[in-house]
């Protein structure tokens, strides 16, 4: 790769290779200019050996981040105290603060003495939209409901504790809440075998052998997790034999990708061929998981020729990968390839989570630079602002991601259990606490799904690239506001005329649909937005036969007015079924080439292209 130079702050600029221990600024003298203090006698024999302090802070942020789920200190320090300040100011607050919990108190009460004599009496507070927690019949029994009322109405005062605090700072008002409820959960008497009528039911049912099984469910994790052995249970899913195994080739192969080209299932194709440009935060096959859920198959039942990028997972030794190496190495070189392969055909992209983003920036700089191959350009879970990124953004402030970077420099990527850490806490309910009443407490082993298997098996992020992604997209915000650069200059998502497809998941904590919505506010092209029920990853997935489902489609034209997104949820009608027909039937429209016979296999080796190995290749199996 490139080589490229250093800005005074230690950070790449440019895209290219970058040496990992920055070199003495040349303005630095190579000795005190005194020659007195740090430099010895030379009578001793001793150099003149500058002490690196940067490398010194950094040895111990790395160090400290594994004890810290790669959380800094000082930005919770600086939170709390912000918020402790503010709130120490504001003696109407205060005030209010304790009148909330007199009149709290005043209601449990009352409602021990109802719930004493009446189970079926309406409790005093509800749960939260999605706390399924106390939901069982037998917390409203006595005293557990006490304790379930207790906990929620803690919760309820806690939360109007570390909100709406007077001049505090806005980072740390999304902070203080957050951490403040993950401390609380650890007391939820649902965690507790004494508070918990669910697993006293389970322990007189099987007469206390709940808690010998969940001691041995925890031994074996444990024993796994330092063996670094896969979790229990995912040995069900291998890669190539359970998921990701419709059939194709590797068809090209650079140090950062390989490409797959999928075998044809059909006796004519679309002529235009789909390229998949997959997240490289997780292995690509979760839009290849098993037949029922593989949205690659799917799209090949239906005629199309598809292709897929499986992302490398990076080592130190592509410490210096940046954003651009993965645009020029990865989405380009596809493209190349695909061209080379199909012919002068436009390409249908697609692109998931970081994926899309990354999409949304070659199809802008192609866009900018004349390149016209992109036929339409799809984006799943994708964001292009970042300014109201979601629950994630809790973990990215200054301070956090200069923390960050010091872990990443040690080891030259991010590793998996970094940022599995991060997504837990996000979710730590069900994640974390579920898990653990489940496994540990009722000692039962839930079982194992596709999506699950692939969920633990992540990949590394290259420092450089991971530091880039963090200020330039999340910390900047520099895509959205036209600061971006790619080949050297600015790119403009004003400047993508291929038409737009964008799908949002409602629940999803990390590429909130609000978020993923704002594409209208920064497209002039003709801009297609469906949102589907589900998270992040299980609203993506889900296959044509999912009648469960439901889904909301409207197409905007380049003339059309803005709507609000809260406007457009209430207009538009919401759909039963997969959301999966929805995108292939746009798809067969837009292809405008008609239909092709299909080839024999995969690869065209007749141009250079001959296929290297089958599908999955190699890459994604790699630790």
């Amino acid at each position: 790769m490139p080589t490229t130079e250093r800005r005074a702050d230690g950070r790449a600029s440019g895209s290219g290779a970058v040496t990992p221990v920055l070199p003495e600024s040349a303005a630095e003298p190579a000795v005190p200019p005194d020659g007195r203090g740090d430099r010895p006698s030379p009578a001793y024999g001793f150099p003149y050996l500058p002490i690196r302090g940067e490398i010194i802070d950094r040895l111990v942020h790395a160090w400290q981040g594994r004890l810290t789920l790669s959380v800094s200190p000082a930005a919770l320090t600086l939170a709390f105290a912000d918020w402790a300040m503010h709130l120490g100011n504001a003696p109407g607050k205060q005030a209010m603060l304790a009148d909330k919990a007199m009149r709290k108190l005043v209601r449990l009460m009352v409602y021990a003495g109802a719930a004493a004599v009446d189970r079926d009496c309406p409790p005093c507070i509800e749960p939260l939209p999605g706390d399924r927690r106390f939901a069982h019949p037998d917390w409203r029994l006595f005293p557990y409901t006490l304790y379930a009322q207790s906990f929620l109405l803690a919760q309820q005062w806690l939360h109007n504790a570390t909100t709406d605090v007077p001049g505090l700072s806005q980072a740390h008002a999304r902070i203080v809440p957050f951490v403040a409820r993950q401390i609380l959960d650890v007391f939820a008497p649902s965690n507790n075998p004494v508070t918990n009528p669910e697993i006293l039911r389970t322990a007189i049912a099987t007469q206390g052998m709940n808690f010998a099984y969940g001691l041995a469910n925890w031994t074996e994790d444990v024993t796994r997790l330092m063996t670094g052995r896969r979790a229990a249970g995912l040995e069900r899913f291998q890669v190539g034999r359970d998921v990701a195994v419709t059939p194709g080739s590797v068809v090209f192969r650079n140090e950062l990708i390989e490409l797959i080209q999928y075998a044809p299932t059909t006796p004519a194709v679309r002529a235009e061929p789909v390229l998949i440009v997959p997240a490289w935060i997780m292995k690509y096959y979760i839009l290849d998981l098993s037949p029922e859920n593989s949205l690659v198959r799917y799209l090949v039942g239906r005629g199309f020729t598809v292709f897929a990028i499986s992302w490398r997972n990076p080592g130190p030794e592509l410490r210096d990968c940046g954003l651009e190496d993965y645009r020029r190495l990865g989405v380009m070189a596809a493209l190349d390839a695909v061209e080379a392969i199909c012919g002068r055909q436009p390409v249908h992209a697609c692109g998931y989570c970081l994926g899309g983003t990354l999409l949304s920036i070659a199809a802008a700089a192609m866009a900018r630079d004349g390149d016209d191959r992109l036929k339409s350009v799809t984006l799943l879970a994708a964001q292009t602002d970042f300014t109201e990124a979601g629950e994630l953004m809790l973990f990215i402030n200054e301070s956090q991601v200069a923390y960050l970077e010091d872990i990443m420099w040690e080891s030259g990527f991010l590793d998996t259990n970094q940022m599995a850490g991060a997504f837990q806490l996000l979710r730590s309910n069900d994640l974390i606490w579920s898990q653990v009443i489940q496994q540990y407490l009722h000692g039962h082993r839930p079982e194992v799904t596709d999506l699950m298997a692939w969920n633990a098996d992540g990949t590394r992020l290259p420092y450089r690239m991971h530091s880039e992604y963090l200020h330039r997209l999340l910390l900047d915000n520099d895509l959205a506001e036209g600061r971006y650069r790619a080949e050297g200059g600015p790119v403009a998502l004003t400047d993508i005329r291929a038409p737009i497809f964008a799908v949002g998941t409602r629940r999803d904590h990390v590429a909130p649909w609000r978020s993923v919505y704002k594409i209208h506010l920064l497209s002039d092209t003709t801009t297609v937005f469906l949102l589907t029920d589900g998270g992040h990853n299980a609203g993506i997935v889900a296959g044509p036969d999912r009648s469960d489902r439901q889904y909301r489609i409207s197409e905007r034209g380049p003339d059309d007015r803005y709507v609000d997104p809260d406007r457009w949820m209430a207009a538009t009608p919401a759909r039963t079924g997969s959301w999966w027909p929805a995108w292939a039937d746009w798809l067969e429209r837009q292809s405008g080439a008609g239909e092709v016979p299909a080839r024999g296999a995969p690869g065209a080796p007749e141009r250079g292209y001959a296929p290297l190995c089958p599908a999955p290749g190699r890459y994604v199996l790699e630790p």
